[in-house]
């Protein structure tokens, strides 16, 4: 009798979890923050069934207006600070270097895992202020510290294969501490060189989600990654006015992942008029990173 109590037990318990499991994947969405104030400016057109979508970006409008000091200090409804709670300055010591990076949120236990990675002259700083880019990043960090999840923003050396180590490292090490997190990399500018190696290495190339690309560069070593052939969501946002990085190159890019795989899950927003900074400033993190929630591997 005890033998077959216990054994029912543990299927029911099985069972329990498993549909808790379940559960929690089709519930991973993420709740709202501010929606109102960071919503998109209205639509100018769109093709590729809604995968390409051209956003009416004013500069008048979306900075001066937005900011209080313009792209040095938004205005004080667009940010919630005390977040700063749950951030963290922390070093992780691994073996490709040390890693210095800002945690906020969750170390452990966390359902998904955003990171941002900066562009050139930029740093783990970057990231975390709270008053830059509108708002946008105080916006993430509240996301994630809302939703049970873990945003980080690290410094690296370089956007070659020790930067790609190094942040490896970090993932890796994160994802342990949170085995059943969706993991996504946001790339600034020149930190796409990294989105696109991480994507091609074995390791995080397998263990990623998603990957979004804010004024940022392309490659076409992506096509035979581990990340392409797991079908791992990919966001463009891009500037029309982008000089560093002309909007046609990125375009192209998108365009020809959708001929190489049909309806691969890319989206690309052009911000007309918008320059470098742009997409940083303006992509709506909580409708984007449903959407790749919605298409994680």
């Amino acid at each position: 009798m005890t033998f077959h109590f216990l054994r029912y037990f543990y299927v029911l318990a099985t069972a329990a979890t498993l549909v808790s499991s379940v559960a929690e994947g089709q519930t991973l969405t993420l709740k709202p923050f501010k929606d109102d104030l960071f919503a998109y400016p209205a639509t100018l057109s769109s093709d590729s069934n809604g995968a390409y979508t051209v956003l009416d970006y004013r500069e008048l409008r979306d900075i001066n207006q937005r900011d209080q000091v313009p792209e040095r200090r938004v205005n004080a409804q667009y940010t919630d600070t005390s977040v700063r709670k749950v951030q963290q300055d922390l070093l992780l010591k691994t073996d490709a270097g040390d890693v210095r990076h800002v945690a906020v949120g969750k170390t452990e236990g966390a359902g998904i895992i955003v990171l941002y990675l900066h562009g050139q002259g930029g740093s783990r700083k970057q990231g975390v202020d709270d008053f830059t880019f509108g708002g946008n990043f105080n916006r993430l960090k509240n996301l994630m510290a809302g939703n049970g999840g873990l945003y980080l923003s690290p410094d690296f050396p370089d956007f070659a294969d020790t930067g790609a180590a190094q942040v490896a490292a970090l993932i890796g090490h994160y994802a342990e501490q949170s085995p059943g997190a969706k993991i996504f990399v946001a790339c600034g500018s020149m930190g796409g060189a990294l989105c696109w190696k991480l994507a091609a290495r074995k390791d995080t190339g397998g263990r990623i989600n998603g990957l979004l690309l804010l004024g940022s560069l392309w490659d076409e070593s992506f096509f035979t990654s581990p990340a392409f052939k797991r079908r791992v969501p990919v966001f463009f946002g891009q500037g029309s006015h982008d000089v560093v990085f002309p909007v046609a190159n990125q375009e192209a890019f998108f365009r020809s992942i959708l001929a190489k795989s049909k309806a691969y899950p890319t989206r690309f927003i052009r911000f007309e008029t918008g320059t470098h900074g742009t997409p940083i400033r303006m992509t709506d993190w909580r409708g984007t990173l449903n959407w790749m929630l919605s298409k994680a591997p």
